[in-house]
């Protein structure tokens, strides 16, 4: 059985998604994209999608971030990870209805991350919208519906940590 060096890249049945970061003679440290550091067995079950061979005594925390963003544009359409606004955190969502039932409460980090999937949706759209065989009016066309959904969204940029991560619809002249 080879040993897979530093940087390959497996598929473990519970843990998911994962990059070899320290290998010993009996056991694989690997930072999985769901839990995180953990350290399985060097003959435990698992599918490796892509094997480095050699002798690598160390890798650098650079190396790791950027093979985790390769596995993490790879399989899944999150494009990144957008902090919420400190004073949010902890906070949850009442919604009160005007009739007298009972009020529904949601965790806000739950809600805002929900509100970050509906945005990575937008711009896998995007992404597909410009790669097709629409025509170029067609294209545009489909844009600006986007751009005013980014637009409709703008009233969550409060839950934003960063400026820079808001949305931003149609400028107006």
């Amino acid at each position: 059985m080879n040993i897979l060096g530093i940087g390959s890249r497996i598929k473990h049945p519970e843990l998911g998604l994962g990059v070899v970061t320290n290998v010993t003679s009996k056991h694989y440290w690997v930072t999985f994209i769901e839990s995180g550091l953990e350290t399985i067995d060097v003959d435990s079950t698992f599918e490796v999608i892509d094997a480095i061979d050699g002798e690598v005594d160390s890798v650098s925390f650079y190396e790791v971030e950027r093979t985790l963003k390769n596995i993490l544009q790879r399989w899944s359409d999150v494009s990144q990870v957008v902090p919420i606004a400190d004073k949010w955190k902890g906070g949850k969502l009442v919604m009160e209805p005007g009739t007298p039932t009972q009020n529904k409460e949601v965790p806000i980090d739950v809600f805002f991350n929900k509100i970050i999937m509906v945005r990575d949706r937008l711009r896998v759209m995007e992404q597909k919208i410009n790669s097709s065989n629409l025509d170029n009016s067609e294209k545009v066309e489909l844009q600006q519906y986007i751009t005013r959904c980014y637009g409709s969204l703008t009233t969550f940029n409060v839950l934003f940590k960063s400026t820079s991560d808001y949305f931003v619809g149609e400028k107006t002249k």
